[in-house]
C-alpha cells in the first residue's frame, strides 16, 4: 500500500527545524490560536491543497466528515468562515434532534486545521462545532456539551486541562516470525518482541504533526496468542496524549483513534479499543488525567505541607460523588463489565487514594528533577472509562463533577470518609455500577448534577436514563 501523501514535505521556504511539533505552526510562524482566515486561504492557494474536509464529532462519539472541492476562493472562504449546512437528525437522532427541526449547521473551527496524512489528494482537514437553527451553538451538540461544561468550571474557579491514556489492541494473523510473547507480558517491550512499534511510532508523528499533543507511548501488557479458534495475535499499546484545554483533550482523543485505526488500515492489521478482546485477559481502558489550572497554575496536586489543594480535592470529591453515573459516557459497552469484573488493575470501589490501581481516583507519583522539583504538573486520573468511551461526553461530566465537588458541604469530611485509606462503611458510595440498569440509576440520581447550568440539555440525560434502562 502506498505511503500516505505529504504534499508539505518538499515545499520550498518551509523550515525543516523539529520545534515546534505541528507543521502547520512551523508554516505560519504562529501559534494555532492566531491562525486566521486568509491564513488558511494562503495554505491553499501556495501549497496545492485541493480538497478540504470538514470533520466533526457525531452522537456516537465517532468522528464525521463533510468534503469540498472549492470551486474559487470566494467559495473557499464561505466554508472556512461559515461551514455548511447538515441533517442533525442523522447525527444526534439519538441525543433528542427529531426529523422535523433536524438542519443544522457544520462550522469550522480554524485552530484545529491540519493537513490529512491519509488523503492521496492534498487536503486541509479542520475539527467542525455545530449550530442550530436559532444561530446559536447545538444544544444537542457534543462539542456544545463539552464547551459549555468547560466554560462553568471556569465560572467555578478551575480551567480544567485533561489528558486520555488510549490503549488499544493491534491483531494479524500470526506467521513464523512471531517467536516471541506470552499472555499478558508485554508491557513495555520493544522490537523484535512486538510487531506494533513501528505503527505506534509513526503514530506519534503524524499527531504531533497534526496538532495533537503527545507525552508518550509504549507496549502495554495486554499480549493474545493465537489460538486454534482465532489465528489472530493481539498485542496491546498504550499511547498517552499531554495535557491540553477539556475541549482539545476530547478532540485529541478522537484523532488518536482515527489516526491509529487509518495506519492499521495500511498495514493490513486490525485495532481494537474494545474493553476486553478475550476473557481472561487484560483490557483496555482509556483512562483521564485532569489538572485544574488556577490562575495560571496547576492546582491539582498537594501544597508544601503535604495537604491537596483546593481544586484538587474538588476533583477528587465530584468524581467520588458522580463517578459512577459517567459510567454512561466512559463505559458503552456491555464487554466494559467483562473488564470491570476480572479485577485486573480496574477500580472496584468509589474510592480515591495515592498510587493505587485499583482505587476510582489515582493520584499518580511525579517523575522529578535531582533537585526534587517537579517536571510536569500534578495530575488526577480517573480511572473507571474504557475504549468505548465518548470523549466529549465525558469529559464534559468531568467537568461538572469539578463543580459539584466545589459546591460540595463539608468537603473534608466527605473525601476522609471516600478514601481508600478509610474504614467507613461507605457502601452505598463505593459501589460501581455492574450492569446498564445500575447505570441508569447513578445517572438518574446525579441528574441534577449533569444539567445544572444547562451543561447537558434535561432531554438528553432523559433519554440516556431511558436507553440505559431498557438494556
Amino acid at each position: 500500500m502506498n505511503a500516505p501523501y505529504s504534499p508539505l514535505e518538499n515545499e520550498p521556504g518551509i523550515e525543516k527545524q523539529a520545534f515546534p511539533a505541528s507543521r502547520l505552526e512551523r508554516v505560519f510562524g504562529k501559534s494555532s490560536k492566531e491562525w486566521t482566515t486568509k491564513d488558511l486561504l494562503s495554505l491553499v492557494r501556495e501549497h496545492g491543497i485541493r480538497l478540504v474536509s470538514l470533520m466533526h464529532i457525531g452522537g456516537d462519539g465517532c468522528l464525521k466528515t463533510l468534503d469540498f472541492v472549492p470551486r474559487n476562493y470566494i467559495h473557499l472562504q464561505g466554508i472556512l468562515t461559515a461551514g455548511e449546512r447538515a441533517d442533525g437528525s442523522s447525527l444526534f437522532g439519538m441525543l433528542g434532534i427529531r426529523s422535523g427541526k433536524s438542519d443544522i449547521v457544520i462550522r469550522p473551527q480554524l485552530e484545529t486545521a491540519f493537513i490529512n496524512p491519509f488523503s492521496p489528494v492534498p487536503t486541509l482537514s479542520l475539527i467542525c462545532g455545530h449550530i442550530g437553527q436559532d444561530g446559536e451553538a447545538l444544544p444537542e451538540s457534543p462539542d456544545t456539551i463539552l464547551r459549555r461544561g468547560y466554560q462553568r468550571a471556569i465560572e467555578n474557579g478551575a480551567d480544567l486541562h485533561a489528558f486520555g491514556e488510549v490503549e488499544f489492541f493491534l491483531g494479524r494473523d500470526k506467521d513464523q516470525a512471531d517467536m516471541y510473547g506470552s499472555d499478558d507480558r508485554g508491557y513495555h517491550a520493544t522490537s523484535p518482541f512486538v510487531f506494533g512499534e513501528e505503527l505506534r511510532r509513526k503514530a506519534m508523528v503524524l499527531l504531533a504533526e497534526m496538532g495533537v499533543p503527545i507525552k508518550y507511548a509504549h507496549s502495554e501488557v495486554g499480549y493474545v496468542e493465537a489460538s486454534g479458534d482465532d489465528p489472530t495475535i493481539w498485542e496491546q499499546h498504550e499511547l498517552e496524549l499531554s495535557l491540553a484545554p477539556l475541549p482539545r483533550a476530547a478532540e485529541g482523543v478522537s484523532l488518536t483513534m482515527w489516526v491509529l485505526r487509518n495506519l492499521a488500515r495500511q498495514a493490513e492489521m486490525r485495532c481494537s479499543f474494545d474493553p476486553i478482546l478475550r476473557a481472561g485477559h487484560a483490557g483496555s481502558g482509556m483512562h483521564f488525567h485532569v489538572a485544574p489550572v488556577v490562575d495560571g497554575a496547576h492546582s491539582g496536586g498537594e501544597t508544601p505541607e503535604g495537604e491537596l489543594m483546593d481544586p484538587a480535592k474538588h476533583m477528587i470529591a465530584g468524581l467520588s460523588l458522580i463517578g459512577g453515573a459517567l459510567m454512561a459516557f466512559g463505559n458503552r459497552d456491555e464487554s466494559s463489565f467483562m473488564r470491570l469484573n476480572q479485577g485486573k488493575e480496574v477500580p472496584n470501589t468509589m474510592t480515591w487514594g495515592k498510587y493505587n490501581r485499583k482505587v476510582l481516583i489515582r493520584l499518580p507519583m511525579l517523575a522529578r528533577d535531582s533537585c526534587g522539583n517537579p517536571v510536569s504538573p500534578a495530575t488526577i486520573e480517573f480511572r473507571l472509562p474504557d475504549g468505548s468511551a465518548h470523549p466529549h461526553l465525558l469529559l464534559a461530566g468531568i467537568a461538572q463533577a469539578y463543580v459539584a465537588g466545589a459546591q460540595m458541604k463539608n468537603l473534608d469530611a466527605f473525601l476522609a470518609k471516600s478514601s481508600a485509606d478509610g474504614h467507613q462503611d461507605m457502601e452505598e458510595l463505593r459501589k460501581i455500577p455492574h450492569n446498564m440498569a445500575q447505570i441508569s440509576d447513578a445517572l438518574k440520581t446525579h441528574r441534577d448534577s449533569l444539567v445544572a447550568g444547562q451543561v447537558y440539555p434535561e432531554h438528553v440525560i432523559d433519554e440516556m436514563i431511558h436507553q440505559l434502562a431498557e438494556i
